[in-house]
């Protein structure tokens, strides 16, 4: 089997390595001897591995992909163009693909790239887009199939679990701990993507997919990231026994429905994703029959993502000796419950200035739009004062109403954070 390679970075680097220094075994595990027909750059004089080698290398993908002698071609370049005119010339050429891009997956294009797929008689495979090493695709797509999935709660970026994690345990604000994960490498110069929570959203749009067998795109997922995650709300969060991750978020909602979103919460110190550290991932999967479900590993990395890539690898070659593909059930379009509708427990806190009647106009406030109040703390801060409290179960609409009605009191100077909080829906 003759694979090309699109993209030469970090991911493309390590599966060329995986690929060349486990031939022998790989070659036992699929069938067929895995043999590097191009790797394709963007910049032929850049700096790589020695295990690269050069005279492998292009900068005419789209040749590459049309070389009657490649059977399979591998997408590490991301994002939509040129990713997406590359793998539909080879799927129409009749090419299994396997890919990263969570990106093009979650974005129409790759939408119609499964049908496209499906009408070709190919492979499109796409284990390491979610979760890294995590074998989350391969286990909804395969091993749950005959289940019926009720929720999928995932800690599905690295980056933004390894900054919640350090302000926790630091006690640090999110500008500091940005600035080290940047410094690690474990964050981009523009974050953007992963902290504004896209990155998580397109994963969630293709974990509905997954477990219910939705067309999602990223644009239908409701997102909200960390950079409004202040160290005071970690520091409450301890306190009360929880801890703030960012979550993607997927469930089952009435018959037919089903709502996606990305956002901050908090989890309790009892759920098991609450132990979920650093830049390590996790899912954790409700179902009817097998209950609950967690997986956990790296989520990103070359060597961890390359490792899902050969998985893919293996599995498409595999299928091509067989005359088969990997299951592809029909999909169809998602309904997506809106969020407002949603009820959860909330967390929230608001400065207010310290004098008599204010706390009164608060409750009066959560009082008047439903949503119950379950614990509140008062500290005082000179002429001001922070209440921070808990909420029981309310309605999302209502708690972003009780929010508009607390802004509009003249005695109240900021609502600060509003948080959801997952895992006590009874409370």
């Amino acid at each position: 089997m003759r694979v090309a390679v699109l993209g030469g970075g970090t991911v493309g680097a390590a599966l060329v390595g995986l690929l060349r220094s486990r031939a022998g075994e790989l070659a036992v595990q699929s069938g067929a001897r895995l043999e590097l027909a191009g790797i394709a750059v963007a910049d032929l004089a850049k700096s790589r591995p020695a295990h690269v080698p050069v005279e492998l290398l292009t900068t005419d993908a789209a040749s590459l992909v049309a070389d009657p002698d490649v059977d399979v071609v591998v997408e590490l370049i991301g994002g939509i163009e040129p990713a997406a005119t590359l793998l539909t010339s080879a799927i129409e050429a009749g090419k299994s693909v396997v890919t990263a891009n969570k990106a093009l997956l979650a974005a129409p294009a790759g939408i119609g790239l499964r049908s496209l797929a499906r009408e070709r008689g190919v492979d499109l495979l796409y284990e390491a887009a979610v979760a890294g090493a995590v074998p989350l695709v391969r286990v909804l797509r395969e091993s749950l199939t005959g289940e019926r999935i009720n929720r999928v709660v995932g800690i599905v970026n690295g980056t933004t679990n390894f900054i919640l994690t350090k302000m926790a345990e630091q006690g640090a604000d999110y500008a500091e701990m940005l600035t080290e994960a940047q410094a690690l490498g474990l964050a981009e110069a523009d974050p953007t993507a992963d902290v504004e929570g896209h990155d998580a959203a397109a994963k969630a749009a293709i974990l509905a997919g997954l477990a219910f067998g939705y067309d999602v795109a990223s644009e239908d997922v409701s997102c909200e990231g960390i950079t409004g995650v202040r160290s005071l709300d970690v520091a409450f969060a301890a306190r009360s026994g929880y801890v703030i991750k960012l979550l993607a978020i997927v469930e089952r909602v009435g018959e037919g429905g089903v709502s996606v979103r990305v956002h901050p919460a908090m989890v309790p110190l009892t759920h098991p994703l609450a132990g979920v550290r650093d830049a390590f991932n996790a899912v954790f999967i409700e179902g009817e029959a097998a209950g609950e479900v967690m997986l956990y590993g790296q989520g990103a990395g070359g060597a961890p993502t390359a490792s899902a890539v050969i998985g893919d690898l293996i599995d498409a070659t595999r299928n091509v000796l067989a005359g088969t593909t990997a299951p592809a059930p029909d999909r169809r379009p998602g309904r997506i419950h809106p969020v407002d509708s949603l009820r959860t427990p909330f967390y929230l806190s608001i400065d207010v200035e310290d004098r008599p009647g204010v706390l009164g106009q608060v409750a009066t406030a959560f009082g008047d739009h439903h949503v119950s109040i379950r614990s509140l703390e008062q500290e005082g801060l000179a002429e001001s004062a922070r209440l921070t409290l808990l909420t029981h179960e309310a309605r999302e609409g209502d708690v972003r109403a009780t929010v508009s009605a607390l802004s509009a009191i003249g005695a109240v100077r900021r609502v600060g954070g509003v948080m959801r909080v997952i895992g006590e829906e009874s409370a």
